[in-house]
């Protein structure tokens, strides 16, 4: 498997790199991940970087993008953080990533069984925490308000949260925003099963 460099990356379009995406997945799942030899992409890759995508994600030990991806040293930009919800310093990354470095697409991985969307439907309140979950509390409202009298399913909370943050980083990133318009990136979201190991992308 190739590293990435400046040219695999100008040459690279958004639809393409969500297309790697969704081939490195489907490696994973068919347990026929690439061949890497991963100390040689330390080398090439020390002397700058060309990740073709960012993947927006959870901290949850369990959801490891560039395992279930497929992915090599130098592939895409990892963030994460507890609810992959996005703030200015989340959004400030994806702006370097995409308008500086050149990555071409941008995906939010949601997750099941989800602990800190449990905590925002529990409304948890335990030090910095409390803050945290609090962010997430629209998507717990988009899930009352559709299922009134319904129990609150926090996979479905979770889904509604990386709908919301697909939204969110247009509304609160003209640069996004703009190069979305342009089609110089794509940003689209996805949810990971903890107990199969699958991903769905979101429409």
């Amino acid at each position: 498997m190739i590293t990435q460099t400046q040219q695999t990356q100008e040459q690279m379009t958004p639809e393409v790199a969500l297309e790697m995406l969704k081939a490195g997945h489907q490696r994973f799942l068919d347990k026929k991940q690439a061949k890497r030899n991963l100390l040689e992409q330390i080398e090439i890759t020390s002397s700058g970087q060309y990740p073709f995508a960012v993947i927006l994600g959870c901290i949850d030990s369990r959801v490891p993008p560039e395992l279930i991806f497929d992915l090599g040293i130098g592939d895409v930009f990892s963030i994460r953080i507890a609810g992959n919800f996005v703030n200015e310093d989340i959004l400030g990354s994806m702006e370097f990533a995409t308008k500086v470095i050149g990555s071409k697409h941008i995906l939010v991985l949601g997750h099941t069984s989800c602990g800190a969307i449990q905590g925002a439907k529990d409304q948890v309140e335990l030090g910095n925490l409390t803050g945290l979950v609090n962010k997430l509390q629209p998507a717990v409202e988009v899930l009352r308000k559709s299922n009134p009298d319904g129990d609150l399913n926090i996979n479905h909370i979770a889904e509604a949260n990386v709908r919301l943050t697909v939204e969110e980083i247009q509304r609160r990133s003209p640069i996004l925003k703009e190069m979305l318009n342009r089609n110089e990136i794509s940003i689209s979201g996805a949810m990971y099963d903890v107990a199969t190991g699958k991903v769905e992308f979101l429409q």
